[in-house]
């Protein structure tokens, strides 16, 4: 296990390289789940809650009952991202849904003769879409994975795209430590259309009687999906009776951006009270993304069972992010 890790970070060290605007659908690398977000991001091992159908579909055959989470997120510069989820456990089957919407609100269009405003308005928003099947090999193995559906919407453009997740969990002997790996945003390239690529030329300007309102179609360069490699393992120590410690680490091979670590720790209070914090993006010199603390608690009120958590991640100039959500166990 030392070996491999220390060939991992001599290779991140080696061959690191910022490919920033190379790719399409950038939304698909913000993290989600507050629990996650509060571990630093490091959860391709770890399965406390139904978001780990993000950072790897191969765990979600280990929960025990049906689960369902949803989501708010104030993002940057006065956008919200909306994420949920819901969980079916089948015997040692799983299937899972979710979706993500991040909202960038609307802006009132202006132009050359209407400075002030044409009392008309624009927006753009991203949404993607997934379905993940994920199955206990053996009592130790997992392995899932599914299909997603992506869009991006720019006024009256807008663009799709189909793409592929898959993930493996490995739990030890009496669940000590956990190894995870997933790969994710395999899928077709990404090219707008719209109303607005409609132009009108004159093919001849130079000529007169011909026709000049020919109607031609802008092209736009197609650009591929983020495709995100995660590997991680986390590590279950018991301090007291009562008092458990998760430690959880992850390396991140992105397509279009450095590789960088995660590390994440939890320290729970009779499974009923829990205390994240964590680092993102180590090894990223250029990130605004840093600390991030969390704090979550498990509750049964009035015949429910559910999880509400808390997230603070820290963005640099951008100031301090907001995560929070339910989780209800069936």
């Amino acid at each position: 296990m030392k070996k491999i890790l220390l060939n991992i970070i001599l290779v991140t060290a080696l061959f690191s390289e910022s490919q920033v605007g190379t790719t399409s659908a950038n939304f698909l690398g913000i993290g989600v789940g507050s629990r996650a977000i509060a571990m630093g991001g490091a959860y391709s091992s770890v399965y406390k809650d139904p978001s780990v159908i993000y950072w790897n579909p191969g765990a979600i055959s280990r929960f025990e009952s049906d689960k369902f989470l949803m989501s708010n997120v104030s993002w940057l510069v006065d956008t919200q991202i909306y994420f949920s989820t819901y969980i079916k456990k089948m015997g040692d089957k799983s299937l899972g849904l979710y979706w993500t919407y991040l909202d960038y609100g609307e802006e009132e269009i202006t132009t050359l003769d209407n400075q002030s405003g044409t009392g008309l308005y624009w927006g753009a928003s991203d949404l993607v879409f997934g379905a993940m099947y994920s199955l206990n090999l053996t009592d130790r193995f997992s392995f899932g994975g599914g299909v997603k559906y992506i869009n991006q919407k720019i006024y009256n453009e807008s663009s799709s795209a189909l793409a592929l997740d898959m993930g493996l969990l490995y739990t030890a002997p009496n669940d000590k430590f956990n190894i995870g790996m997933s790969i994710s945003n395999i899928g077709t390239d990404m090219i707008l259309s719209g109303k607005d690529l409609y132009q009108s030329i004159d093919l001849d300007p130079d000529s007169y009687g011909n026709n000049e309102t020919i109607i031609a179609t802008l092209n736009t360069d197609p650009f591929p999906l983020p495709i995100f490699y995660r590997m991680g393992f986390s590590v279950n120590s018991d301090i007291s009776n009562n008092l458990k410690l998760l430690s959880s680490f992850d390396t991140v091979i992105p397509s279009d951006d450095v590789e960088h670590f995660n590390i994440g720790f939890e320290l729970s209070y009779f499974e009923r009270v829990f205390l994240q914090c964590g680092y993102r993006e180590i090894g990223k010199s250029d990130s605004e993304q840093s600390f991030t603390i969390g704090l979550g608690t498990k509750m049964y009120l009035f015949g429910l069972d559910f999880n509400l958590n808390y997230a603070y991640q820290d963005f640099g100039i951008f100031g301090y992010v907001p995560h929070i959500d339910f989780t209800f166990n069936f």
